[in-house]
């Protein structure tokens, strides 16, 4: 009897990983002009293309950037596939990955003594690998099975930078976001004002300095619009190991419908 109770629970564990899998995570890539961008998509158990699925857009820091297709999954896939989550949210996920030689946001970077210097821009052309992210999401979104009235964005560092240049870009396109120490000209607040967002830094952040996170909430908040915002005080850069750790982060995004 307890060697069927051994078996079982590893039966049982065996299915487990392989749920929670980045293999699940579909490869794909979208071209254009030449250009391709790397994409792996997490489609809902029981995908049935006939239905209607939220989507969420996930963009990745600067670390996980090149065009294996791969490390753009470092960060924040084990959130979407928890086994709780896929039950309770069956959602088409959406992980691109930026090339090498691009960036997700409009944003002059200066390297001084080890230190970087980021000044963004206001308006301006996309790069590369947003033109082609923006060429991507405008066919996608365009499927059957897409609920666009549930189209939700969110990312970190390079990825927080990019979420709010997205969401400036395309405002009338996603219903809720989140940022995680990212940042962008407050000048560019007012074109995503009435975009429910969470925001998200660490006060200790060195790379990324949570000055640009506060700048975006208080120009909100004069905006009228008040987001939430964490500032973990004791943490450093990589702020979205508390961000996902949040148990209302994806009740409050997924919460928020268009009408």
């Amino acid at each position: 009897m307890r060697k069927l109770g051994i078996i079982l629970l590893l039966f049982v564990c065996a299915i487990s990983v392989k749920a929670q899998s980045k293999s699940d995570f579909v490869k794909s890539t979208y071209v254009m002009d030449g250009d391709t961008l790397p994409l792996r998509i997490l489609y809902p158990e029981n995908f049935d293309a006939t239905k209607k699925y939220p989507v969420m857009l996930f963009l990745h820091g600067r670390g996980e950037s090149g065009n294996d297709n791969e490390k753009q999954l470092t960060h924040g896939s084990k959130m979407f596939l928890d086994p709780e989550f896929r039950k309770n949210y069956p959602t088409v996920v959406v992980f691109p990955q930026c090339s090498d030689d691009s960036y997700w946001a409009n944003v002059e970077i200066e390297t001084v003594n080890t230190k970087r210097f980021f000044t963004f821009q206001k308006g301006g052309k996309p790069t590369k690998s947003m033109k082609l992210l923006l060429a991507f999401t405008k066919d996608f979104f365009k499927k059957d099975f897409v609920n666009n009235s549930r189209i939700y964005l969110g990312g970190l560092s390079m990825g927080g930078m990019g979420t709010y240049e997205l969401l400036r870009r395309e405002r009338h396109t996603f219903t809720a976001a989140f940022a995680i120490c990212g940042g962008d000209n407050v000048a560019n607040c007012k074109k995503y004002k009435n975009i429910p967002l969470w925001i998200f830094h660490g006060g200790l952040d060195d790379v990324v300095t949570p000055q640009f996170s506060y700048g975006i909430y208080r120009e909100l908040r004069e905006l009228g619009n008040t987001p939430k915002f964490n500032l973990y005080l004791k943490a450093n850069h990589n702020s979205w190991d508390s961000a996902f750790a949040e148990p209302t982060l994806l009740p409050w995004l997924f919460s928020h419908k268009k009408d």
